[in-house]
């Protein structure tokens, strides 16, 4: 891939996952919900966020492992798109795509639709209808949208456990980071794609 396409796939995953936070002004708007009112700086909350992260690094080394038939189809994805549009982008690259996918991911689904729906529909099912959403937007497969949703519904819990949005921001990017970092840099597949 050359050089010149590889910066704009940066670029464009970069403001991808930016405009998400108009989305969630948009959104915030619409409930009632002021975008940063559930973010506060928490040494504690941050290292809660970086401890979070490790039973999604657990799973996700997990399912590069599994031999489940469910689970080639992302395997496969993981290998045929992700390895080829982010195996070329340096570290400083991976980091900074997973800072904001944890920031301005976490803004939407926890900070502002999670805690402005659960007014109106509780907390239990404002973090079921926004693990669905996490789930759905994450649609590479369904199997692949059923892991996302249930890491969407554990985030969720972190936040609702903290009552700060930065305790799922952190996990979020960390665990982004880790896992790109370890696919692309550590692991290597044992066989070649089929499914896609």
């Amino acid at each position: 891939m050359k050089s010149a396409h590889r910066q704009r796939l940066f670029f464009l995953a970069c403001l991808f996952e930016a405009l998400l936070v108009l989305v969630a002004t948009g959104m915030g708007w619409l409930l009632h919900q002021p975008l940063f009112a559930n973010l506060r700086w928490s040494l504690s909350e941050a290292a809660l966020g970086m401890a979070a992260a490790i039973p999604m690094l657990i799973l996700f080394r997990g399912l590069l492992r599994s031999s489940h038939e469910a689970l080639v189809p992302i395997r496969d994805f993981l290998e045929v798109v992700v390895r080829p549009v982010f195996g070329q982008w340096s570290l400083a690259q991976l980091a900074l795509i997973s800072i904001l996918a944890g920031v301005c991911e976490e803004i939407l689904f926890r900070g502002v639709l999670q805690a402005g729906l659960a007014g109106p529909i509780g907390p239990a099912g404002a973090l079921a209808v926004t693990s669905v959403l996490f789930g759905l937007c994450h649609l590479i497969t369904w199997e692949y949208a059923v892991i996302a949703g249930l890491i969407g519904a554990y985030l969720g819990l972190l936040f609702l456990g903290s009552g700060n949005v930065l305790a799922p921001m952190v996990a979020h990017a960390v665990y982004d980071f880790a896992a790109l970092v370890y696919f692309l840099r550590v692991h290597r597949p044992e066989q070649n794609p089929t499914s896609i």
